[in-house]
């Protein structure tokens, strides 16, 4: 590929991002009305599963994702998550009731799943040979996502509040067209090896693990006791599906995920953070948006204001604060305490508190996500061995993605179980402020070897 190749691939990768944070928070800002319009007498208790069944697909997906990348390519399976996700888009904007809208919802999961993973494939095979990734990287991952998150919530609250909640999922029609095009007509990237075997066995187990675990925290305390038979058995469900998981990553010719990785003390500390991280800030922006149109009456476009000072705060963590170079610990320690103290903040707001505290909260709030981004993938890329890089990598994306779909489901039905929708919020962000704290815990005994040539991004191209 020529320079203009690839700087034009690199646009078409960093759109792509862009199309996958906007759809992850665009549908935040439209849950009312969605509900609304599709269930109002029972669509609240559903609004939980909008977003894990999104989050679950993603997760269930992802590892499969990165190994057909080494099988059939990565532009190929580029091109394939994105097309994925724009059937899923289509269906969820034709959707007629709030269940086929979550099943629709996790086929465009399982797109999405790929969006960001495969596309840091794409970009490592862009980057230039002597670029040791160490310039910008930062400030830009926080513009990308700055914008994604500001954007989301902004559209989808404009089409909601004009009773056009459908074209939230009906925009990324065009844009993943532009995504298309371009993939098609600039990439060109060199297959590695092939013919790779998909642990096909080990997707489902981890799969059904995941789904009975999350059942487990949406309806117990709500749906049924938690010493329920319903309960108990989705307990051992979830352990027994996770031992046979892991009896089965063994003895897989291609695990999804290693065993030997376990053994490495950076990567399996940063795959229990990434977890706790991946459900503390999920309730950040949808239960928020829950709580300002439900709670405190302001429009769906109102509303969709908020996050853009979220954004704010990461943009200005990515351009400002990483630009100076500290550990990968150090970066952790700083966004799991500002995060904490800003969700903290937030599980004191009342019916009476300032809209403009709110906001400055969330912008404290983005600065702690900002020093959060992408840090604990440098951190296994620099632990793992570089035969497992894109194990390893895939890896903390699924952890991510897991803690997110758990969290989701947890903070929905603790949600549900409160007398009033502002006790409700109040508990989600209390618990999500006490999670960031052990998160920061967790951080101080994470420790990584200083980075080398060898565990540079572009070694993990092959796998991730």
């Amino acid at each position: 590929m020529t320079t203009t190749e690839r700087r034009i691939g690199v646009f078409v990768c960093l759109f792509t991002i862009v199309l996958a944070i906007l759809d992850q928070n665009i549908v935040s800002a439209a849950i009312v009305p969605i509900v609304r319009d599709l269930d109002p007498a029972h669509g609240v208790d559903h609004v939980a599963w909008l977003v894990a069944a999104f989050s679950l697909a993603a997760t269930v997906v992802l590892p499969l994702w990165g190994r057909l990348c080494d099988a059939w390519g990565p532009k190929q399976v580029f091109l394939g998550t994105v097309l994925t996700f724009l059937i899923g888009s289509v269906l969820c904007g034709a959707a007629q009731s709030m269940g086929q809208l979550i099943a629709f919802r996790a086929v465009q999961g399982m797109g999405a799943g790929g969006l960001m993973s495969v596309t840091m494939v794409v970009m490592a095979h862009l980057r230039d040979p002597d670029d040791d990734g160490s310039k910008g990287r930062g400030g830009l991952a926080g513009l990308v996502g700055g914008l994604g998150m500001a954007i989301g919530p902004l559209v989808g609250g404009l089409f909601a509040e004009h009773g056009q909640w459908r074209w939230i999922f009906y925009v990324n029609v065009p844009l993943g067209v532009l995504v298309l095009a371009g993939g098609l007509l600039v990439l060109r990237i060199p297959r590695h090896g092939g013919g790779t075997h998909l642990d096909l066995p080990g997707a489902a187990m981890i799969g059904g693990a995941s789904a009975a675990l999350l059942l487990l925290c949406d309806w117990g305390g709500d749906r049924y006791p938690w010493s329920s038979p319903t309960i108990l058995g989705l307990g051992a469900t979830t352990l027994v599906l996770l031992g046979v998981f892991l009896w089965w990553q063994r003895r897989s010719p291609d695990p999804i995920l290693p065993p030997g990785l376990f053994r490495v003390p950076a990567v399996r500390n940063s795959f229990v953070i990434q977890t706790v991280v991946g459900a503390a800030l999920i309730g950040g922006i949808v239960f928020l948006m829950v709580y300002l149109q439900a709670g405190r009456g302001i429009s769906a476009g109102r509303a969709g204001t908020f996050p853009a000072f979220l954004a704010a705060g990461l943009a200005v963590s990515g351009l400002a604060f990483n630009r100076f170079r500290r550990p990968v610990r150090t970066s952790m320690l700083i966004g799991t305490l500002c995060a904490a103290a800003a969700l903290g903040g937030l599980a004191l707001t009342r019916d009476d508190t300032s809209f403009w505290l709110i906001r400055a909260e969330l912008a404290l709030l983005g600065v702690g996500f900002g020093q959060l981004l992408g840090k604990l993938i440098v951190a296994v890329q620099q632990a793992a061995p570089r035969h497992q890089l894109g194990a390893a990598t895939t890896g903390i994306r699924f952890f991510q993605s897991l803690g997110g779909a758990i969290g989701a489901a947890a903070f929905g039905s603790l949600l549900n179980t409160m007398d009033t929708i502002t006790a409700g919020v109040d508990a989600v962000f209390a618990v999500s402020a006490l999670l960031m704290l052990v998160a920061a815990a967790l951080t101080t005994r994470l420790r990584t070897p200083a980075p080398t040539v060898a565990t540079r991004a572009p070694e993990m191209s092959a796998q991730s």
